[in-house]
């Protein structure tokens, strides 16, 4: 018999709102945070704007040696894993040798230390190369991310990461979800990181035209999933983390539970190493396919979190995917992007969702899509514009698309 895993901590760094309570504050007013880049100048782009997150103290979390020679995801991700683990009542500091080996680390993300590289990159050929870090093979690279976490707290379990574009955290989730399912560990430390914000990387998405170059002069309205004037995504950084444990290991040690997995699915269309195909069948499968492991029907659902990027075709697609895989209840149940708040933290967006739904879950309170002042004809669901709503919520569908033709879908249950 399979074990159920639950969720028993989360913590955040996001561009509205450092912790938990900042961030619940402001996904359910309906907070911006989108903002003019600060970090480096942007005047010589097109994009001058991104969710970037300016107040975040990276000094706080590695020293200012240490921090020449890591990624900036290094402390937003161990900010947020400090949080997730004060959270679930956890102490590292406290635990035997045998009590870190059963827990593991997997941590999505997209660009993860591609921001590492870009600064290399540019000390070398700037002709500042005894500037450039001696660890500039190894920290360039994604797999040192969740090894630095493992590392800080002394976990032994798994150590890895999961990156396949913007389903890169959803997949990490759904991936300890399914070893603690099998017994393998009864306890993971989960999310994602990104910080993709770059000169190069910016210059990346807008030869892919799929940054919104439109709203400069107002970024806190430049995302605008499912709206008829949406020209493209708003680029964003940040780190959600959670604690993912053994229902039973987790009721031994009186832990609080915030909702239970019951079902994660993922897909690929096969189709294109960025475009979504114009069929909604892949992306409505893995929606099916993770009701069905979780023993649910579309009735049985209360909210879904959008991946909504307010990119022209994804918002579409996704749109026609829902109605796909939920039916007539697709246009019954209240549904949201989180993206038109805080922009699109690429392999991170999809465990920045299952924090909004656990918000959601936990204050019976939808967080709204704001920017949505005038609905794409084809886009005709309850997205929830503007003003959260209250809706006492049980299920909810978590829902993730990305490059490669990738989908991934994870379904969340209230316990009593």
């Amino acid at each position: 018999m399979l074990a159920r895993v639950v969720i028993t901590g989360f913590g955040m760094v996001s561009p509205n709102g450092i912790g938990k309570e900042a961030f619940c504050r402001a996904i359910l007013d309906g907070k911006s945070g989108v903002k003019r880049i600060s970090r480096f100048d942007a005047s010589c782009l097109p994009v001058h704007i991104a969710g970037e997150i300016p107040e975040f103290d990276e000094l706080a979390w590695v020293d200012a040696r240490e921090r020449k020679h890591v990624s900036r995801v290094v402390p937003l991700s161990i900010a947020a894993s400090t949080e997730a683990i004060r959270d679930s009542s956890l102490e590292p500091s406290s635990m035997s040798m045998e009590e870190k080996r059963e827990i593991g680390v997997i941590l999505g993300t997209g660009g993860g230390a591609q921001e590492f590289s870009e600064e290399q990159y540019r000390l070398w050929h700037s002709g500042h190369v005894k500037q450039v870090s001696i660890f500039c093979i190894p920290s360039g690279t994604m797999g040192t991310i969740p090894s630095e976490i493992s590392m800080r707290f002394g976990f032994r379990g798994y150590s890895h990461v999961v990156t396949a574009g913007c389903t890169s955290s959803t997949d990490a989730i759904g991936y300890a979800y399914q070893h603690i399912q099998a017994g393998e560990q009864p306890l993971f430390l989960v999310g994602g990181v990104d910080a993709p914000i770059t000169p190069g990387i910016i210059k990346g998405y807008t030869l892919l035209r799929a940054l919104t170059q439109s709203w400069n002069d107002a970024p806190e309205r430049a995302s605008r999933p499912f709206c008829a004037d949406r020209d493209g995504f708003v680029i964003a950084e940040g780190s959600w983390m959670f604690i993912l444990e053994d229902y039973e290991h987790a009721r031994a040690r009186g832990a609080r539970i915030y909702a239970e997995i019951v079902g994660y699915a993922a897909t690929c269309e096969a189709f294109h190493r960025v475009r979504m195909s114009d069929s909604p069948e892949e992306p409505a499968r893995a929606i099916t396919l993770a009701l069905e492991e979780a023993s649910l029907g579309p009735e049985d659902i209360q909210y879904v979190n959008l991946h909504g990027t307010s990119t022209e075709m994804n918002d579409r697609v996704e749109t026609r995917a829902l109605k796909l895989a939920l039916g007539e209840h697709a246009y019954k149940i209240p549904m949201s992007a989180l993206k038109s708040q805080i922009g699109h933290a690429q392999g991170a967006c999809g465990s920045a969702s299952v924090a909004a739904a656990l918000v959601a879950m936990e204050h019976g309170r939808i967080p709204p899509t704001i920017n949505l002042d005038q609905t794409d004809p084809e886009c005709d669901l309850d997205y929830v514009p503007d003003t959260g709503r209250r809706v006492p919520i049980e299920h909810a569908i978590c829902n993730c698309v990305g490059f490669g033709s990738k989908n991934s879908a994870l379904v969340l249950r209230k316990l009593p």
